[in-house]
């Protein structure tokens, strides 16, 4: 691979090629050969791959900052924009498609080609059709449903899983379509896409946002995406129930998520409790949801461990037999223990329940119910 000719088109701030490619690793995918920069390095992003003998970059998605205090924040971070575009934010899998030299591949957000969404992302949309128009472009989208991989929130209008399109980009330098060049393109290949709820002012956006938010909390949903009409400037807000969801989530495998994940999702309950909060009774119901999502994921852990269970991620997939087969090998090249709960025919398919194992929580759990002594 000819470093330097990459390092000039990744525009990278690392003072040398040799600087940048360090970071990247070397592997294998679909019959290709291919390098992928697991994490952000020199103003590259993370998930950014390269395939030498096709001479393609394929960038990674942007990182999205969060804002904790609408009212001053929002008016802040678009203080160069007349308008802020606001659309939801699916709580699903972040998946990139492009087409490498004819064949149609999904990578992760840390660069791995995922045989399963490959195939979901060719059967769930006409990405042969898009490609044939836009080569050099690829569809930034959500894999969203109770039936995937890698996530499990199950959406009530969505029967299995489906894609959401979020953004459109170029291939090789990541620039953005405008959000309503990207939302008319979308509909011209009828490709789903999260729900639009308006475009504000600047100063109008927070009072806005705050009503949104209101109402996704209500149904169980994550949460908006507030962007520039030109999709450059992008940031994000989440609702409480995310929050909790995502503290109950890590709380069932205790010893499996940092410190810095729990505290994170306290600060923006604190802030959001501050700022959107008007009464006693809304802060005192928060708080207590909140320890709810704490300290009861973690009470069924340790009984379940008390019990001989094994903890871990439990998922439910279904398609074509060998593409199965070729997701489970995926999960397990990457390191996961997997345990099969069941695994079926339906219709054609391939149906497996499987539960992704957790040995960290699950074995220190063992070892403090042993009467193991905890080192504080």
């Amino acid at each position: 691979m000819d470093e330097q000719a990459y390092f000039e088109r990744l525009d990278s701030t690392a003072d040398a090629a040799s600087g940048l490619f360090e970071h990247f690793e070397a592997r294998q995918a679909a019959g290709r050969a291919y390098h992928a920069l697991s994490d952000a390095r020199h103003g590259v992003e993370r998930g950014t791959v390269v395939f030498p003998e096709a001479d393609v970059v394929v960038r990674g998605y942007p990182s999205i900052p969060r804002i904790v205090w609408l009212e001053t924040g929002v008016p802040s971070f678009f203080e160069a924009h007349d308008r802020v575009v606001v659309e939801e934010k699916l709580d699903g899998f972040n998946v990139r498609i492009a087409r490498i030299d004819g064949d149609v591949l999904a990578f992760t957000r840390g660069g791995y080609v995922c045989p399963y969404t490959t195939g979901r992302a060719r059967d769930l949309l006409d990405v042969d059709a898009f490609f044939d128009e836009h080569p050099s472009r690829m569809l930034c989208a959500e894999l969203v449903g109770a039936e995937t991989p890698y996530t499990t929130h199950d959406y009530e209008d969505v029967d299995g899983h489906e894609i959401r399109v979020f953004g459109v980009r170029d291939r090789d330098r990541g620039d953005p379509l405008p959000v309503d060049e990207r939302r008319e393109l979308c509909e011209t290949f009828a490709f789903p896409q999260p729900e639009l709820f308006g475009r504000y002012r600047p100063d109008a956006t927070p009072d806005a946002v705050a009503d949104v938010v209101e109402r996704l909390d209500e149904r169980g949903r994550e949460g908006v995406v507030m962007k520039s009409p030109d999709c450059r400037a992008l940031v994000k807000y989440t609702t409480a129930h995310h929050h909790h969801g995502s503290l109950a989530y890590a709380f069932s495998l205790p010893f499996d998520y940092g410190r810095d994940f729990v505290f994170s999702r306290i600060v923006r309950e604190a802030f959001q409790a501050a700022e959107l909060d008007d009464a006693d009774r809304e802060r005192r119901e928060r708080a207590r949801d909140l320890g709810e999502s704490i300290l009861l994921p973690m009470v069924d852990a340790v009984e379940a461990v008390a019990d001989g269970e094994t903890l871990g991620e439990a998922h439910t997939v279904r398609g074509a037999p060998d593409r199965i087969a070729a997701l489970l090998e995926h999960l397990r090249d990457q390191g996961l223990t997997l345990s099969i709960d069941d695994d079926r025919r339906e219709d054609g398919d391939r149906v497996v329940e499987f539960t992704k194992v957790s040995a960290a929580s699950t074995d220190r759990i063992r070892h403090y119910l042993d009467g193991g002594t905890v080192d504080e």
